[in-house]
């Protein structure tokens, strides 16, 4: 693990203070999960805009997906 220097807004560390106090963590823990779930977020758009182009590019047809439609079938009811 490596100790780096960084600067943030008073009011920022005063909010990840309060919510590490309820949290019972330190604010380091906190930030450094902060930091993990920004940048699985940002893989997780990146993932998405690569499927809405594959899908732009690549339009579904109608009949794509027809021959499932007796699947869904759960018979009478």
């Amino acid at each position: 693990m490596r100790t780096i220097q960084m600067t943030l807004d008073d009011d920022l560390v005063a909010a990840v203070d309060v919510v590490s106090a309820e949290l019972k963590t330190s604010r380091s823990a906190f930030t450094r999960q902060a930091l993990r779930d920004a940048l699985a977020k940002h893989q997780r758009q990146g993932k998405e805009r690569q499927h809405r182009r594959g899908y732009q590019k690549h339009p579904q047809v109608a009949e794509e997906f027809g021959d499932w439609e007796t699947e869904q079938v759960w018979g009478e009811e």
